[in-house]
């Protein structure tokens, strides 16, 4: 797992940087994301700051699974698929 995130792409825990074009988080069933802590990409309660899984502050991050996210399955099996596509193709750079 990563310690933080950078305009360059993400921190691993032992302090080596790694380039990544996007950054998806799938959320679970709990929204809990300290490493993301002064980012940008959250709400001051902690919640992502996004429209859609699209992260709205930082460039290239993505969520899926979190509820209503898309749709009223979003968070379940049923819904997170198509949620994680849609997520997927907006930040590829194919686009």
């Amino acid at each position: 797992m990563f310690s933080r995130i950078t305009a360059e792409g993400a921190i691993w825990a032992d302090g080596t940087p790694e380039a990544v074009d996007a950054l998806v988080l799938a959320t679970g069933y709990r929204l809990a994301f300290p490493y993301l802590t002064g980012s940008g990409a959250l709400d001051p309660d902690g919640r992502p700051l996004h429209r859609g899984g699209i992260a709205t502050a930082v460039p290239r991050l993505g969520f899926a699974g979190m509820e209503f996210q898309r749709s009223f399955s979003s968070k379940t099996l049923r819904g997170v698929g198509r949620d994680a596509g849609y997520v997927l193709g907006r930040l590829s750079p194919r686009r």
